[in-house]
């Protein structure tokens, strides 16, 4: 896997993935920068979410889970000194479709976090507390 982040001005980068998709990724204005884009933390803590979330989605399809909808919520802590590295991270999903199993929901969120989630168990790896939920929605039939 490669990248590559180019500097253009001030604390703003044009990143481009191996694949070939770009992001920009700037700083505050209090730091140089434009706000043009995320910070690269905040770039860590939505990959780690985007991870998370297509590997319990991937799990609940081939289970023939009838997802339809699935949104998760990160919210993270960070130390106080210089690094300020994540401290904590918290991640609630909450999964919408008909008639979903509770245990089939359960399990494709824990089996993301304990064994298939490469970057939250990386995080947690490295000492970052990465705890999980989940709220089930009922969409009723159709929906």
């Amino acid at each position: 896997m490669k990248a590559s982040v180019k500097w253009t001005d001030g604390r703003q980068f044009v990143t481009e993935s191996g694949s070939g998709h770009s992001v920009v990724i700037d700083g505050p204005p209090d730091h140089g920068g434009r706000n043009t884009g995320p910070r690269p933390m905040e770039m860590l803590l939505m990959g780690m979410g985007a991870c998370t979330s297509f590997d319990v989605l991937e799990i609940l399809e081939k289970s023939r889970a009838p997802v339809s909808d699935c949104v998760a919520e990160i919210e993270a802590e960070r130390a106080d000194t210089v690094p300020s590295v994540f401290t904590r991270i918290h991640v609630h999903f909450t999964i919408s479709g008909h008639q979903l199993k509770e245990k089939q929901v359960q399990r494709a969120v824990e089996l993301s976090a304990e064994k298939y989630c490469s970057a939250s168990i990386m995080l947690a790896n490295g000492g970052v507390e990465v705890t999980h939920s989940y709220t089930i929605v009922e969409t009723g039939e159709g929906s």
